[in-house]
């Protein structure tokens, strides 16, 4: 990446997105990671512009879809989690780019959107 930040690999910004209720999505707690901030600070920040955060945008995942997804990772990092991870849609992701603004944030979502629009596109050529 540009002004000396750390390049992320495609493939793991790639194995950070899954398929629920129908949605290509993200996970809170692998966004903070991606953009370098606590899972704390970037839902403090979505809270404080909730309506910019529609429910076609982000979601909260329920008690059945969090085990079923958790088991879906190789290995856990995730320790003892009280709240259920929120889930951002493509366009959820693109708004996290109006609520943070750090260096790391604009260029990860940048490359998160480009992959997002990869992954769109190999859908519909396959189709």
């Amino acid at each position: 990446m540009e002004n000396g930040l750390i390049a992320i690999p495609d493939e793991i910004v790639l194995s950070k997105i899954y398929l629920v209720r129908g949605h290509k999505v993200m996970l809170d707690r692998d966004l903070a990671e991606l953009y370098g901030v606590e899972t704390r600070r970037l839902n403090e920040q979505v809270s404080r512009n909730i309506e910019r955060f529609p429910h076609d945008f982000m979601f909260q995942l329920n008690n059945d879809e969090w085990p079923n997804l958790k088991s879906q990772f190789a290995t856990s990092s995730w320790g003892g989690s009280r709240k259920l991870p929120f889930a951002f849609t493509e366009h959820g992701v693109l708004m996290l780019s109006s609520v943070l603004s750090s260096k790391q944030a604009i260029q990860v979502n940048i490359q998160i959107i480009r992959i997002f629009t990869r992954v769109r596109q190999m859908l519909t050529d396959h189709t």
